[in-house]
């Protein structure tokens, strides 16, 4: 543009220098001015326009940096919730893991637990099954010896006078060996029924 304005004042001053030129030569630069005043307002339009242009240009990359620096934000913003879910999640992993050690543990315990008490009530079982036979055993001895005493008494009720005096005799003492042999064999009986621990 300055450009321009340089050759049209170049132009005036050599029209003016040369002082008299033919109207026709007036007329032809005239029409020259009048082309370059065109020019210069087109140009300037243009570079009118072509400054919008720039302004909504600049206008546009400043929104365009907004939105990345914004969009910038959300990422960094995710991110961290990210990294925080992803914590979270590990520490109650974490939880559920040592929850779940605490529970093994304690079945083990409860295990081991049932299984001393599974052999301990085997082993009272077995005892008491021994106390039964040992029980029954001791019914029945007492049930013999009660016979033994029994016959015992009924014999001591059955011995007269008589059998008695015969019993001390002095001179042969049979009948004293044969009682001796009776009361030996019911203390043989009344022995045989002793319960052995």
């Amino acid at each position: 543009m300055r450009i321009l304005l340089h050759l049209l004042t170049l132009l005036v001053a050599a029209l003016f220098s040369t002082g008299a030129f033919a109207q026709s030569e007036t007329d032809r630069l005239r029409e020259a001015l009048r082309v370059a005043t065109t020019q210069t307002r087109a140009l300037e339009d243009q570079r009118t326009a072509l400054q919008a242009k720039l302004a909504e240009a600049d206008r546009d990359k400043a929104a365009a940096k907004a939105e990345v620096d914004a969009a910038r934000a959300q990422v960094r913003k995710v991110e961290k919730e990210h990294r925080e879910a992803v914590e979270e999640f590990n520490r109650r992993l974490t939880e559920r893991d040592q929850t779940l050690e605490k529970w093994k543990s304690a079945y083990e315990e409860a295990a081991t637990v049932a299984r001393s008490k599974d052999a301990e009530r085997a082993k009272f079982e077995s005892e008491a099954g021994t106390c039964k036979a040992s029980v029954k055993s001791c019914v029945a001895r007492n049930g013999a010896l009660v016979t033994a005493g029994r016959e015992m008494v009924q014999r001591l009720k059955s011995v007269t006078i008589g059998e008695n005096m015969v019993a001390h005799e002095l001179v042969l003492q049979l009948r004293r060996v044969e009682v001796q042999n009776e009361l030996q064999a019911i203390e043989d009986r009344f022995l045989d029924q002793k319960v052995k621990p």
